[in-house]
């Protein structure tokens, strides 16, 4: 028994950890613009995935965690199948399906950027972050 657990093997506190994608990058066709529409462009995404993975830490298995490998599936296809005009409804659409999926998770935050945006000046991106929660 570590520090860690109680007398039944279980973890005395749930904890909260961060499983982090950082830098997801797309092409894809989003933004207000017929020429953002039409030509598409560079979109830049990180997603934080927060709950109490303690069982999977312990048990070293996927079980009580979430496999990113799927969440990048889940990702890159809400990326890629539709157009969106906002990049606040991208990114809450990514945010509460990764919620309803999962479980395990408690809270995820969704950044999307989009470099270079059309924008009369210059600007390296612009970011957009939504948290959503239980």
């Amino acid at each position: 028994m570590s520090i860690l657990e109680n007398s039944d093997g279980k973890d005395s506190q749930p904890g909260r950890h961060v499983i982090r994608i950082r830098n997801a990058v797309f092409y894809a066709y989003h933004g207000v613009m017929e020429d953002e529409q039409n030509l598409g462009g560079k979109f830049e995404l990180d997603v934080d995935m927060v709950g109490d993975f303690s069982a999977a830490a312990r048990t070293d298995s996927l079980k009580g965690t979430v496999d990113y490998e799927q969440v990048y599936k889940f990702i890159r296809s809400t990326v890629l199948e539709k157009k969106y005009y906002l990049l606040e409804a991208l990114a809450r659409t990514i945010a509460a399906g990764l919620l309803q999926e999962y479980s395990a998770i408690d809270e995820v935050t969704v950044r999307i950027r989009k470099p270079h945006p059309p924008v009369r000046g210059v600007v390296d991106y612009v970011e957009v972050e939504m948290t959503e929660r239980r």
